[in-house]
């Protein structure tokens, strides 16, 4: 998934010049080269964040930190790789922010389409909770009746100073006969 992102940004060129100053070619700044002296080649935004990401699982499962006895070392090597990895998200992300706004500009009726289905989403899921919460009270409504019906089965019966010991003497069962 990462390469498949990758080609797409680099087959598009970006609005913003990378942080890092690099040089690329005119109107493309940002995507193509991070670093003139890299060996891999060219990077692009993606492949220094998944970079950044596997560094940052790497510095936390690296047997010089695994065998390393000083904490605050550790500690700012696995600082300093998750920096990099926010900053290198922060770029990512405001990448795809332009990407965004030049849509925006260009095809104004997509991104009315594309809120205009955000909305229907929403709108359908909202529907399925208020679906779901009906039927629990219509469940929650039944036990409430069952209940009041026992409850009034108890009125029914004759009212008086002797009604409770009448009732409690109906529930005794009689005493058997031996044969």
């Amino acid at each position: 998934m990462a390469s498949s992102l990758g080609r797409m940004m680099a087959s598009q060129p970006p609005s913003v010049p990378h942080p890092s100053g690099a040089p690329g070619p005119p109107g493309q700044p940002g995507l193509l080269p991070v670093s003139a002296g890299n060996s891999q080649g060219n990077n692009t935004l993606v492949d220094d964040l998944e970079a950044s990401f596997e560094a940052c699982f790497a510095s936390l499962v690296s047997q010089d930190y695994v065998n390393g006895t000083d904490q605050e070392e550790i500690r700012t090597g696995v600082d300093q790789c998750i920096q990099k990895f926010l900053d290198v998200a922060r770029q990512t992300e405001c990448f795809f922010l332009q990407k965004r706004l030049q849509l925006s500009v260009q095809k104004p009726e997509q991104v009315v389409k594309e809120d205009v289905s955000e909305l229907r989403n929403e709108l359908q899921r909202k529907e399925l909770l208020i679906q779901k919460h009906l039927t629990k009270i219509h469940h929650w409504q039944q036990v409430l009746e069952d209940i009041n019906v026992q409850h009034k089965k108890p009125t029914e019966l004759p009212q008086g100073p002797l009604a409770f010991l009448e009732q409690a003497s109906a529930n005794i069962p009689a005493p058997m006969k031996p044969n």
